[in-house]
């Protein structure tokens, strides 16, 4: 027994050869630079060492203080955030399975077996019962680990494990932006709703105007009709923000997972949303590899990568070990006396000869799936590039955006009210004055949207740089200890 158990440790030493390929991490299909151009001259540029988005706390980055209340009740009851907790944990128990094959299981047990042998085949003409028991620890079906299949089982469960927490990161930071930009979308709505709502009061009093100007025979009728287009067109307008400020506050309300308590629902101008204006520098692989996305790509590229190390350990001999030791007795109380020892070593080794191919062409699954991996994580880091410089070029162009819709808006208001005065005053007609009423309107809405754009940008850039996350629940081990 002694030398048996020498021996199985010697051949435990022995193993942990792996047949997995080396890792490498593939060449970033993506320019060295951001691209530039007109659109992206406004973006102001950032000091050498600015703080990285990805290490900016999203408390530090968002400016609102009722806005980062409404985010802390979304990370705590957001149900697909909790989704992507529960998921770590299941991947987590699902790496302690696989890495509980490196060691060997033990187990202890006491049995007994009993038979009876009929009097007709005893020859004393007496029927016998005989009974023997057992007890002692059992290893079962211990594998060696020469050619590394089970390692690489387990470092492919590691990764997936791994995985899912940057797959948190992405849920958390999506999470984030969504209540962000949902907060801002029903300030803007209730902006466009007080909009209507004026001009609806406004135009109701021109309307009333023409009414009794045409009543004297002052104006002809088509004055009177042009100012209740007006109005009509407001009351249009006032019931379409109704409902949709209601349906923002219902969206916003699924996204925090509760209802927003009053007092940190919106009810004021669209402002900026962040105080941070710089964007961070560095090459786009620096500030790509990043985004939790990008990471959560790379951990599936590495668990593809040690699966092939088990498919290629099924073409070499394994070698599984079952060992028991304990006591024997035909009774029980002397089951444990000295003298009653007894052990068993069963080595065994399984050599695959023929199996129809089925190891081949697991072997192609495994590297056909490794080069599925390296694509999916490529596509990962072209589509965060792209989105990084669509957002840049956004931003590159806002500041003009709103500078010419701002005048736009003060040349209109300018032109309304002359048309407006003169109407009044009876020396022109309504024509000139609505025209000038319609062209206001639709500035002041577009002002409204050039504000929610640059708010939504700020938000964006903040997303797609692979914005800083702060874990709202106890920190998990970011490498689980395997359980034997």
């Amino acid at each position: 027994m002694k030398k048996s158990l020498i021996t199985m440790a010697a051949l435990a030493l022995l193993a942990g050869c792996s047949l997995a390929p080396v890792y490498e991490r593939p060449a970033q299909p993506v320019p060295q630079a951001f691209p530039t151009g007109d659109a992206y001259q406004g973006v102001p540029a950032a000091a050498a060492d600015a703080k990285p988005v990805s290490q900016i706390l999203w408390r530090e980055y968002f400016a609102d203080a009722k806005l980062r209340q409404v985010i802390e009740l979304a990370l705590a009851n957001n149900r697909d955030l909790r989704v992507s907790v529960l998921n770590i944990e299941k991947a987590k128990a699902q790496y302690n399975i696989d890495s509980a094959a490196l060691l060997p299981k033990l187990s202890a047990n006491v049995n007994q077996n009993a038979s009876r042998t009929p009097s007709t085949m005893t020859g004393t003409g007496e029927a016998a019962i005989s009974r023997q028991y057992n007890g002692g620890l059992t290893m079962s079906s211990y594998e060696l680990d020469f050619f590394g299949k089970l390692r690489n089982q387990s470092e492919a469960g590691l990764q997936s494990y791994l995985a899912t927490e940057e797959a948190r990161r992405t849920q958390q930071i999506t999470l984030v932006a969504e209540v962000a930009n949902a907060y801002s979308t029903l300030i803007a709505d209730q902006q466009r709703l007080k909009l209507a709502q004026e001009t609806l009061k406004s135009q109701q009093t021109t309307y009333d105007l023409s009414q009794k100007r045409f009543a004297s025979g002052v104006v002809a009728g088509t004055d009177m009709y042009d100012a209740q287009t007006s109005v009509e067109s407001a009351r249009n307008d006032a019931a379409v923000y109704t409902a949709q400020v209601a349906l923002d506050l219902n969206a916003l309300t699924l996204l925090v997972g509760s209802a927003v308590p009053a007092e940190l629902l919106p009810t004021g101008e669209l402002k900026e949303v962040t105080q941070l204006a710089a964007i961070p520098a560095g090459l786009p692989s620096d500030l790509l590899r990043a985004r939790p996305d990008v990471q959560e790509a790379e951990r599936a590229l590495r668990a593809a990568n040690a699966n092939i190390g088990v498919a290629r350990a099924a073409f070499f001999p394994s070698i599984s070990l079952t060992a028991s030791g304990g006591s024997a007795s035909s009774t029980l109380s002397g089951l444990f006396k000295a003298g009653s020892s007894t052990w068993s070593f069963v080595p065994q080794i399984n050599l695959p000869i023929f199996d129809a191919g089925v190891n081949r062409a697991n072997l192609d699954i495994a590297k056909t799936s490794r080069d599925i991996s390296v694509a999916q994580y490529e596509k990962s880091v072209q589509t965060a590039f792209r989105e990084v410089a669509d957002a840049l070029a956004t931003r590159g162009t806002l500041d003009e955006r709103l500078s010419s819709q701002t005048a736009l808006v003060n040349a209109a208001q300018k032109s309304y009210t002359i048309n407006e005065a003169r109407y009044r005053q009876g020396a022109d007609t309504y024509l000139n004055a609505l025209v000038s009423q319609r062209a206001l309107y639709s500035a002041q809405q577009g002002l409204i949207t050039t504000r929610l754009a640059k708010t939504s940008n700020a938000v964006t850039l903040y997303k797609v740089l692979g914005g800083g996350w702060q874990p709202e629940l106890p920190q998990q081990q970011s490498q689980p200890q395997p359980q034997g």
